[in-house]
């Protein structure tokens, strides 16, 4: 069994090859290799055979949090390496996973950081000062993930043809872990897309298949987004802002209007209630302190 063990490292790259074979994004990719490099390394550095056990799991893990890393970190690692554990036994290089009934660390439960109506309001006014295609893109950008809950990497896929105007649909193609999913968006929405269209037909080439463009260049990353947006959240005085955060306002924003859990899980693209429950959390603890506040407890 130990020369099995000595030849983790070799194994890696089949794995990497089995996974992209299975569709497995590039992002997912890196991500799960990562747990196990770090593994390796680790091994190395501690003069730690290289053996997949669970006791050297459990020693990797401990030396990670006690060396400052967050519980959520070690605990996306720790899945790679999981996962790396079962490819192992799949390919019969190993008699069954040992990291299989291997619980991750306790992950702390995080408020969750929205933004309030008055900042997308402060965002929104950003994009009004011209007609430019700059002004007309954010302002859609803005309203379609503050609805929707896009994800930002699933925002700058989009093409034209995954917009249905007339029904008022986005269709993601390329959502989490490969799962496409159909997000509906408001008339507000609808006239920000139409007004932001009318100008890029005039700036991109017509055989542009991307929906969002940068105004100097043919396509609108992950990256471009981002900069864009904190540029936008500077100018209206909106402190501490992420792109993510447009996600996690759309599910708040949601649930405060009454919509429904079933109904927000299928927009947001979550097959697991887990992340739905963080945002159950905090729209239960923003009625509370509306309560609070109208109770008045403080009149004595």
């Amino acid at each position: 069994m130990t020369e099995l063990f000595a030849d983790l490292a070799a194994e890696v790259p089949r794995w990497r090859r089995a996974m992209r074979a299975a569709g497995k994004s590039d992002r997912t990719i890196t991500t799960y290799s990562a747990g196990v490099s770090r593994f390796l390394r680790w091994c190395d550095d501690t003069g730690t055979p290289p053996e997949l056990t669970k006791a050297n799991a459990q020693g990797w893990v401990a030396d990670l949090l006690d060396s400052g890393a967050q519980a959520t970190t070690a605990t996306t690692w720790l899945g790679g390496l999981k996962r790396f554990g079962a490819y192992l036994a799949d390919e019969e290089l190993l008699p069954s996973n040992p990291l299989d009934r291997l619980s991750p660390p306790k992950i702390a439960v995080k408020v969750t950081e929205t933004l309030t109506d008055d900042d997308l309001k402060r965002l929104l006014k950003t994009c009004q000062g011209s007609k430019t295609l700059r002004d007309r893109r954010d302002e859609a950008i803005i309203r379609l993930m503050a609805e929707t809950g896009l994800r930002a990497n699933e925002l700058v896929a989009l093409q034209l043809a995954d917009l249905d105007m007339d029904r008022q649909l986005a269709t993601v193609t390329r959502g989490k872990g490969g799962k496409g999913r159909i997000v509906p968006f408001s008339p507000q929405t609808a006239t920000a897309l139409d007004r932001y269209l009318r100008v890029r037909r005039q700036r991109a080439a017509a055989d542009n298949p991307h929906l969002f463009v940068g105004a100097q260049a043919p396509g609108f990353g992950y990256w471009a987004l981002a900069a864009s947006l904190r540029r936008r959240a500077k100018d209206a005085g909106v402190d501490g802002f992420h792109v993510h955060k447009l996600r996690h306002t759309a599910a708040t924003r949601w649930l405060r209007a009454g919509g429904s859990e079933g109904g927000l899980m299928a927009v947001a693209g979550w097959s697991s209630r887990e992340m739905l429950d963080r945002y159950v959390r905090a729209s239960a603890s923003e009625r509370a302190a509306d309560e609070a506040r109208n109770l008045n407890l403080g009149d004595l």
